[in-house]
Order: structure tokens, then C-alpha cells, then sequence
């Protein structure tokens, strides 16, 4: 059966500021707009993966209903305020992090002992004052994950630890829009405008396409149940080739592990022609980015018939 060949929809973005940008995708055919909407919506605000606090052990403390002395904000005063940090960790397993501080001081977000593969993007975040010579010295626990996971359904731990509600998105807000849009005489097609604001620690374009490779994944399972034959076909990119459209292809499209893609997107990597130009030792110049890391990208990238770039010495 003859698939039916649609226009390629364009997709362009403006910035408002470093972590709010409007998208803008068009044309789509007609109600694809809110179908494509919707799903990115969702899957914006409830499956992209992000660090958060899980977990503060607070020195001399027992549970978080007491007063710390020499402090002018009480322990829930605290653990509110540490869940407000905007952190990013390149780091699967949990982290423990250190705050140690002696008055008189304003405690901020800064004062964290971080280690590599951990930043905080609000450093002036106020945690706690400090009064006299009192010292504050707490046991952050740092996790991954996605959505919100609140502080009951922790499991039980030892006597001093409060488990604090994780917030793990990075993205803060979503909307869109569907407009009409023509194409040609025809002007019942959809243009979309989606509207996506993080917390700073991803940038919203980031945020995009992890959410577009998350849908991608799941609806290639209804693409396998039968044949396929009869959908529609979407139309090459205005000039481009085979070989083009595979370098364009970005890097979340490759499936690598957690590490080595945070690791490219660091290095500011995101498709794989801009990979392609990097050689074995460029890549191990990367922080983190270790022989296993090389060897999975070789690997991906033999599966496309690509490889590295040859180092000239």
C-alpha cells in the first residue's frame, strides 16, 4: 500500500530568557497540534530526570520538629528551604554532600561541599542565620530521578535522618498553543507553540528533545505489532540527503548511558556530526569520559557506518 508523503514540519525557537524559550512547530497536519501538544506537555512535566535533596542528617538533631540553638530558623524552616536547591548531578548512585558553617553567618546554598559531577545553579540560595558562634554542620543526600517522590514513601532510616519531599524535575512550567497555519491553499493545518521554563539546571531545547526521544521510544512499540503498511510518510528536509539527516541526528537518539551522554552534552556535543569531528583523544579529554565511555560511542556509531575523526599528530 502507497504511504502518503507529508510536508516535513519546521520546528524554530525563540529565547526569552536562559531557561524559558517558546517553540514553534509547523505545519502539522490538521489535529496533530494537540496531539503532539498534549504528550509533550506530559511528558515535559512528569518524565524528565533531574537531581533533588532526598535526605538531611542536621548535627545534634533528632527529627524535624526541633530548634537547633544559635539558629534563627527551626529544622522545617531548613529542610523547606533545601528543597528549593536547583542541582544538577552527573552521578547514578546517591551522593552525600557536607555543610558545615560557624556564626555568625547567613548559610547559603554555596556553603555546600560539592563533589565532582555535582553543581548547584542557585549558590545565593539562603538556607539558614546563624546568631553568635553556633555551628550548623549537616549530611545532605543527593539522588536522580523523576517526578515528585515525597518524603512518606521514603523507606525508614536511622534515628536523626528526615527524608524531605523530592521535586526532581528540572522543567517548571509548560504551555502551548495550537494556531491555524496554510500550507499552499489549504489553511486548516496546525501550527504549534509550546512554551517550556525550567529551574536553570536544564536548558529547556535539552528538555525537549529528551521528551521527544521518551515518546519516540514508547510509540516504536505500536509501530511494531503488525506491518505498518498505510501511515504517513514525512518528507525530507528542504535540500538535504541520507547522509545529512544521519549526522543531524542528535545524540539522545543514540541510547547512551547516563555518563557519556552527560558527559557530550557538557562538551556542548549534541548531534552526531558534531561527534564525528572529535577524535578518540579529544573524547578522553572530557571529564569523566573514560575508555568505556569510548568504546559505547565506537560502537554506536559503527552501527550508523560512522566512526571518530583520525587525530593529526
Amino acid at each position: 500500500m502507497d504511504l502518503l508523503v507529508v510536508q516535513r514540519p519546521q520546528i524554530s525557537e525563540a529565547e526569552i530568557n536562559e531557561a524559558r524559550r517558546k517553540f514553534v512547530i509547523e505545519p502539522l497536519e490538521p489535529g496533530f497540534g494537540y496531539t503532539l501538544g498534549v504528550a509533550l506537555r506530559r511528558t515535559l512535566l512528569s518524565s524528565i530526570p533531574g537531581a533533588a535533596v532526598t535526605q538531611v542528617k542536621i548535627d545534634g538533631v533528632l527529627h524535624e520538629f526541633s530548634t537547633i540553638e544559635g539558629v534563627k530558623e527551626d529544622v522545617t524552616d531548613i529542610v523547606l528551604n533545601l528543597k528549593e536547591l536547583v542541582l544538577r548531578s552527573d552521578n547514578e548512585e546517591a551522593t552525600t554532600v557536607y555543610l558545615r558553617v560557624t556564626g555568625p553567618a547567613d548559610v547559603t546554598a554555596g556553603s555546600i561541599e560539592l563533589p565532582a559531577g555535582l553543581e548547584i545553579f542557585n549558590p545565593g540560595h539562603h538556607i539558614a542565620t546563624l546568631n553568635g558562634k553556633s555551628t550548623l554542620a549537616m549530611e545532605l543526600r543527593v539522588e536522580q530521578g523523576r517526578g515528585y517522590v515525597p518524603a512518606a514513601t521514603a523507606p525508614k532510616e536511622a534515628i536523626g535522618a528526615i527524608p524531605i519531599d523530592a521535586l526532581f524535575s528540572p522543567v517548571k512550567r509548560v504551555t502551548y498553543e495550537v494556531e491555524p497555519t496554510r500550507v499552499a491553499q489549504m489553511t486548516n493545518y496546525d501550527r504549534l507553540v509550546l512554551d517550556v521554563e525550567t529551574d536553570g539546571s536544564m536548558a529547556p531545547a535539552d528538555a525537549l528533545s529528551a521528551a521527544g526521544s521518551t515518546l519516540v521510544e514508547l510509540f516504536q512499540l505500536f509501530a511494531a505489532v503488525g506491518e505498518g503498511e498505510g501511515g504517513l510518510v514525512i518528507g525530507p528536509e528542504e535540500g538535504g540527503d541520507a547522509e545529512s539527516g544521519v549526522l543531524a541526528t542528535p545524540i539522545e537518539d543514540l541510547d547512551l548511558t547516563v555518563r557519556s551522554y552527560n558527559c557530550l552534552k557538557r562538551e556542548n556535543v549534541t548531534t552526531v556530526g558534531e561527534l564525528v569531528q572529535k577524535s578518540e583523544q579529544d573524547l578522553l579529554e572530557i571529564r569523566n569520559f573514560g575508555q568505556k565511555s569510548i568504546d559505547e560511542v565506537k560502537g554506536k556509531l559503527e552501527e550508523m557506518d560512522l566512526s571518530l575523526a583520525e587525530r593529526d599528530f
